[in-house]
């Protein structure tokens, strides 16, 4: 049986959030060897500290879940994070201007984005929440990721719209380059869509159900 558990970012993001839940969150990365644990902003520093003797990576969240944060925010939100720890960062592209036909604006926001945390040598998981995009957004923002070399693109914040599916997945990984991953996000709750995320093309899997896909529970 794979062992699923280096393609998790173990994940809580929800509003209400506590530290005891970060804490859990933290001990069950460690305990079952997930690549990151994903966290509100607001928890990046003590989720370090938890982790600071472990191979776990931090990653948080930037203009999350809406994308329609400036740009100007969106930088010193990704500079905050990574000042304080984060490895990873997971993006929202502005949603508003996509639906807008603003492609300048677009590049210009996810430019400047990847060129702030690559700047740190950081990781950065552009997500395109695939849920509320038509195809053509699809490929345009495929095409413009492609141009601009994030580590990642994501399918979905899991806030807005539908999450990953299959097809999504293998759909975007027919329209990347090689050199950009793909993260699955939003509704895997169990071990065989998992495992159908990864079979699609998924090189990392964003879920809150984490322990219970390793335990196959």
């Amino acid at each position: 049986m794979t062992n699923l558990a280096p393609y998790f970012d173990h994940t809580t993001l929800k509003p209400d959030t506590t530290l005891a839940q970060i804490e859990q969150l933290c001990s069950e990365a460690k305990n079952y060897g997930f690549a990151s644990v994903c966290v509100p902003p607001f928890f990046v520093k003590k989720s370090v500290q938890l982790l600071k003797d472990s191979k776990v990576h931090v990653a948080t969240v930037i203009g999350f879940p809406m994308g329609y944060s400036t740009t100007a925010a969106k930088v010193e939100e990704i500079k905050r994070a990574i000042d304080e720890g984060a490895r990873e960062v997971d993006v929202v592209v502005n949603i508003c201007a996509v639906k807008s036909g603003d492609w300048n604006f677009v590049r210009h926001d996810i430019e400047r984005m990847i060129a702030a945390t690559h700047l740190k040598g950081k990781v950065i998981k552009v997500i395109l929440e695939t849920g509320l995009m038509a195809d053509d957004e699809i490929d345009k923002l495929a095409e413009i990721c492609n141009e601009l070399g994030p580590d990642y693109v994501k399918t979905s914040t899991g806030f807005n719209g539908s999450g990953a599916n299959e097809a999504i997945v293998g759909r975007l990984r027919s329209l990347m380059n090689k050199k950009i991953k793909i993260k699955a996000s939003g509704g895997i709750r169990d071990r065989a869509a998992a495992e159908a995320m990864i079979t699609a093309g998924a090189d990392r899997l964003g879920s809150s159900s984490s322990v219970l896909i390793v335990k196959d529970l």
